[in-house]
């Protein structure tokens, strides 16, 4: 068994130096061979310091980690009843306001999607320790097996491309938080073994806000598919938090390393408590000040392109773009012009037929998100009152899913490979890449084998 050091004497043997969220995100998904692995082990122990001052909810004995795990999937089966049962009786939703509330959503925890999984990575070098095989599968299951049709990172892509709203631009810091957790412990599992373990319990349990985001979706018109994949997943029965509580039972040490193992265990469990959670990115949506704060990043590109024809408030389009901080005052301007006609089918309004449609002088200019935040914005309560009603919320609109492509079959994608080289090609950088993909596919083939050489 590996010797674990508490956290306060690694604290006191890292060197100096320090890495934003943000900078670790991007050199582990990005540059991992350039990783600084002092850095990372910083990065790590200042998170797990944060996270100590969390409420512990960790159940006082291990032994009762099923009942524990089995009692929290029944909570939240209560929860989501009651919310079913509002939502038959007429109440609106509870988190997405409108299509572009949901579109936001999905950009804005894009970072922490598209590295699911990342935390497992290190496992895939144990294959040769039994106690590791749940570890392993569950990683497995988040690469979809090397299918691109259940490669947890390969649907979020999609369905970013989907709605056409990736990020654009680096996002905020905190948003970055919990991806750049989950690679830092992909990275140094062997030496965070108790803290990945702990980590892996708690973000394998079934949210409730799981299930009401791919309700909403579904409602929206948006497919929830990479949603409910993980509700099926993750359950306490069979799915990947029945085995994280057996991974963290099988890999308990029984010497004198035991009481240090529980307490990093217990604080790897509360790293889920950092960064912008599900609800928290929900609630800092305001319809209006994403349009303005849109329009102001798209200003500097827009400032020269109009001609000085038309005027608004004594104002060219040029010229109410070509300062900072007058975007808002732009938009009253088109409406007082009634250019924008707000609360109304936005296909009355004159700025609308002037960026929608294959024909519109602007068309093209915005993209599919900016598009649904000034559709939302202009129509307001119309879509209330006036729009057609929205499917049934309580019907799928997505049963009829075409069929899985298959997997790229390069001659590059299909070469024979080292054990070492397939484990290269499953790391968080690579796995959802053709080559990746096929990597993935046959060290799993070779671990059903037991013909991998380790």
């Amino acid at each position: 068994m590996t010797s674990f050091r508490s956290v306060a004497d690694r604290l006191t043997a890292t060197p100096a130096g320090s890495s934003e969220p943000v900078d670790v995100y991007h050199k582990l998904l990005h540059e991992p061979h350039r990783a600084d692995t002092a850095q990372l082990r910083l990065f790590l122990e200042k998170q797990l310091q944060s996270a100590n001052a969390f409420p512990d909810a960790f159940p006082g004995d291990l032994n009762g980690l099923p009942q524990w795990i089995e009692a929290n999937a029944i909570k939240v089966a209560a929860s989501y009843r009651e919310y079913l049962e509002g939502r038959r009786a007429g109440h609106d939703r509870t988190f997405f306001s409108n299509k572009a509330h949901a579109l936001y959503f999905l950009q804005h925890v894009a970072p922490t999607k598209l590295v699911d999984g990342a935390w497992l990575y290190s496992s895939v070098s144990h294959a040769d320790d039994w106690r590791y095989r749940d570890l392993i599968r569950t990683y497995l299951e988040e690469l979809g097996d090397g299918e691109p049709a259940l490669n947890h990172v390969v649907l979020y892509r999609k369905l970013l491309a989907d709605h056409d709203c990736a990020p654009t631009e680096t996002l905020d810091d905190e948003y970055y938080l919990q991806g750049a957790i989950q690679l830092a412990l992909g990275h140094l599992g062997d030496e965070f073994l108790p803290e990945l373990l702990g980590y892996n319990l708690g973000y394998e349990q079934l949210p409730l806000h799981l299930l009401i985001t791919a309700f909403e979706l579904n409602e929206l018109g948006i497919d929830p598919y990479y949603f409910t994949l993980h509700v099926t997943i993750d359950n306490a029965s069979t799915g990947h938090a029945h085995k994280a509580v057996k991974t963290v039972l099988d890999l308990l040490p029984n010497d004198e390393s035991r009481p240090d193992f529980i307490a990093r265990l217990r604080n790897g469990y509360l790293l889920n408590e950092l960064g912008k959670g599900t609800q928290a990115v929900i609630g800092s949506f305001d319809l209006e000040q994403e349009v303005v704060a849109m329009l102001e990043r798209k200003r500097s590109f827009g400032q020269h392109m109009h001609s000085d024809y038309c005027r608004l408030e004594g104002l060219t389009v040029n010229e109410w773009l070509a300062k900072p901080g007058q975007c808002r005052a732009f938009l009253a301007a088109l409406e007082n012009k009634g250019w924008i006609k707000r609360h109304q089918d936005p296909s009355q309004s004159r700025f609308w037929q002037l960026i929608d449609g294959p024909g519109a002088v602007m068309f093209g200019v915005f993209s599919g998100y900016e598009m649904q935040l000034l559709r939302d914005w202009i129509s307001g309560n119309w879509n209330e009152t006036g729009a057609a009603k929205p499917a049934n919320p309580f019907r799928s609109q997505f049963r009829n899913r075409p069929r899985a492509e298959a997997a790229e079959t390069t001659p590059a994608a299909q070469a024979t490979h080292s054990t070492s080289r397939l484990i290269s090609l499953l790391s968080p950088a690579h796995h959802c890449t053709p080559e990746g993909l096929h990597a993935t596919r046959a060290y799993a083939r070779q671990l059903a084998e037991g013909s991998l050489a380790l």
